[in-house]
Parts: structure tokens; sequence; C-alpha cells
């Protein structure tokens, strides 16, 4: 009954338009005064203590990171690498425009910044190739969406924290789903282009694209500072997150300097907010948690789920139709710190590894950011292409329709996600 309540005064204020941060917060706080003799001074107190966890130091520093790489030029040295590469193929441009998200994706940990960083760049050289406006969106807001799947992944910390996994796991095991994504969003794009015959680019000699990858070295050079960090053990993923974003600052100032120093404060207030913003719901989604779990609302879930006799198979397909479904109406910080600590022991009773049920809850969010109503990606590309979301809906189906595939495969074969931390962690 209890459970019931909270659910549907949650609901009621997200129905009102009000933020899911505040939601959050004005829910736990109307229960606990209302239905229980919980003290106040245990709500600040969790407040509190809720944001004083090591890891979440990450988020700020990877936003940060992001920025600077977004504004210093290191998107538009990685785009030239992967037009090299890939650009006489059918597609080509949109080839590299999969390349350069999938490039992009392990340096930011953010799928928006994804998107803004490569198609602001890469979408109008598509129009003026001759390729349609909807085919090039298409492309970049679904490959933006490797952002949180291809580690460093501000997602991935986010269910850490929820469920007290390990970082530096989830940071490997997004490593071959990330890739193997990647692929499929390319094999996509390159059926489409050929079946319609859109514009390729002229072979680039072995001497061009030496050049090109001199040129985005020092960018690329912060994917083997923070993985390689992490996995040889010299630093914890949030060491990680300040060192590249002392690194990305370095090299957009003083290595690529297209980023001026006046510039700097614009930049690290943008973090700031977007920061704050993260921290806010990150606080409320811990009260939210608390409150759950002082109703003991998870294990009652826990057990009727199990008392239904659904096993591994049923129980997983419930999951990726519940963050389907909550993808509609929520953004995946959101649906991460609400729906992990609800799920997470259910899963554990059911004898799911932890990490590969970290890697389906963000392989979820990636689907739910390419579609509408409240997908980011989709809002994002519709400012960079002026197309309306309506639009842009139709335009993402062949791409998305790929990353529902690849949801199922990633679903029942664990060890592509479990691979490589075994491999790595044995």
């Amino acid at each position: 009954m209890n459970a019931m309540i909270i659910f549907v005064l949650l609901l009621a204020l997200m129905l009102t338009g009000m933020p899911i941060s505040i939601s959050l917060g004005l829910t736990v706080l109307t229960f606990l005064f209302t239905m229980t003799e919980v003290p106040i001074e245990s709500v600040a107190l969790k407040l509190f203590t809720g944001i004083e966890k090591f890891e979440i130091m990450a988020i700020p520093f990877f936003i940060l990171a992001g920025n600077f790489l977004t504004h210093g030029g290191v998107a538009r040295r990685m785009i030239n690498f992967a037009t090299s590469m890939v650009g006489h193929w059918h597609g080509g441009l949109a080839l590299a425009g999969v390349l350069a998200c999938a490039l992009f994706a392990a340096v930011s940990g953010s799928s928006p910044a994804t998107v803004v960083a490569i198609g602001s760049i890469i979408l109008p050289a598509m129009v003026r190739q001759g390729y349609p406006k909807g085919f090039g969106a298409g492309v970049i807001t679904t490959s933006g969406a490797l952002g949180i799947l291809i580690p460093p992944s501000i997602v991935m910390v986010m269910y850490s924290v929820t469920t007290n996994t390990s970082v530096g796991k989830l940071f490997m095991a997004g490593v071959v789903p990330g890739i193997m994504l990647a692929f499929l969003l390319g094999v996509t794009t390159w059926f489409l282009a050929r079946k319609h015959n859109y514009p390729r680019m002229p072979k680039a000699g072995w001497g061009e694209r030496w050049a090109t990858f001199r040129k985005s070295a020092w960018g690329l050079l912060l994917i083997v500072i923070v993985m390689g960090g992490i996995y040889s053990g010299a630093f914890t993923p949030t060491e990680a997150a300040a060192m590249a974003a002392v690194y990305a600052f370095f090299i957009a100032v003083f290595v690529y300097k297209d980023l001026k120093l006046k510039q700097v404060g614009k930049v690290l207030l943008d973090s700031a907010a977007m920061s704050a913003m993260l921290l806010y719901i990150i606080t409320n989604a811990v009260l939210f948690s608390f409150l759950m779990t002082s109703e003991n609302i998870p294990q009652q879930m826990a057990e009727w789920i199990t008392g239904q006799g659904l096993g591994v198979i049923s129980f997983l397909l419930v999951v990726n139709i519940l963050l389907l479904l909550a993808g509609n109406v929520m953004e995946p910080s959101s649906i991460v710190l609400i729906m992990a600590p609800i799920l997470f022991p259910v899963a554990m009773k059911l004898g799911i590894d932890p990490v590969h049920f970290g890697i389906l809850i963000v392989v979820n969010m990636e689907v739910g950011m390419c579609h509408p109503p409240v997908g980011l990606n989709l809002y994002v590309a519709s400012g960079i292409t002026k197309m309306g979301i309506t639009e842009l809906t139709v335009a993402v189906w062949p791409w998305l329709l790929t990353m529902l595939g690849f949801l199922v495969v990633v679903t029942y074969v664990p060890q592509i996600s479990l691979w490589l931390p075994n491999l790595i962690y044995s």
C-alpha cells in the first residue's frame, strides 16, 4: 500500500511538469512528514551523506573534461582522422561520424556532449556533400549515444554509486559492447548509404592518414591516460576524471590553442551549472532511495517478483520493458537513480552479475536518449539541425532498431559484458 502511495504521488507531481529532481524530493518529504515518524534531522543527514561518496566527484570532473574537449578543437581533429580512415567507403562522411563519435565517447563520458561536439561539425559538411539532412541527423543522434556506453561514462558512475558496484569493472565491461554497437551502427549506415548511393570521398593515402592521426593524437592520448591509468591501478576512476579534466584543459589551451584563456571562465561556469543539476538530482534520488529502503519496498518487490516464479530470462525481459517505458518520461540519470535500487536486489537474488546488469541498464538508457518524448540526444540534434522532433524521430528509426536488436543480444549473452573484466580481474 505504501509503495502505491509513493509511486502515485511521484507520478502526479511529474505530470504537473515539475522537474524530476524536485518531484522526488517533494514525494519523500510529503510521505515522511505525513505517514511516518521519521525525524527531520535524519532527512537532513541523508541529504548530506548521500553525495559524500568519493566516486561522485568523478561526475563534475568528467563534465569539465568533456566541455574543454568540446570547445578545444579535439572533435574536429578526430573527425579528420576518422574521415581519412573510412571516408572512401559508401556513406564515407557518415561512417566517419560514427567512428568520430566512438572516439569522442572514449574521452567525454556524455552522450549530449558527443552529439554537440561531433554533430555541429560533421552535419553541415554532410549536407554540403549532398546527404539528406535526416540521414545525417539519424547517424549522429544514435552514434552520440555511445557517449554513455564506451568508458568513461557518467551514467556508469551513477549506477556504481547507487549499487556499490566497482566503477573500474563497469568501465572495462563497457569496452566490448561499445565497440560492437559502434560497428553495428556503422554497418547500418553503410548499408543505407550503399542502397541510396550516397556520396563517397576520395581514398586518403597513408601519408594523409598518418598526418591526421598525428594531429588528433593529443586528444586520443586521453583514452590511454584514463583507461590505462584505471586498469593498471595507477589511479582510481575519480582520480582519472580529475586527470582527464587537467589534461583536457592543457591540450585545449596550450597545445591546440583553440580555447583562449579568457574563455576558460565560461567553460568552468557551464560545467558547474551542469554538475550542480546532476548532483541535485542525485541528492533527491538518494533521499528517495532512503525512503524506499526504510519502507522495505525493494525487498518486498524482490519477494513478490521471485514469488511469481520469474526466472532470469523473463525477469530481464521485464526489466528491459520497464526501462524502455521509463525512457519515455525520464532522462537517464533519474532512471538509474530511481530504478537501480528497486531492481538490483531482485537481480542479485536471481544470481545476475551486477556488472552485466549495469551494462544492460546503460544500453537501455542509450535507446531512451534517441526516442521521444524526452530523448536528450533528439533535442540536442534538433538544435543543431533545426529539424522538428517528429521529423528526427522518423530519421533515427533504422539505427534505433539496430540498437534494440543489440540490447536483446547484450541482455542474454552476459559474456559480451563480462569477458574483459573477468580477464583483467581474474
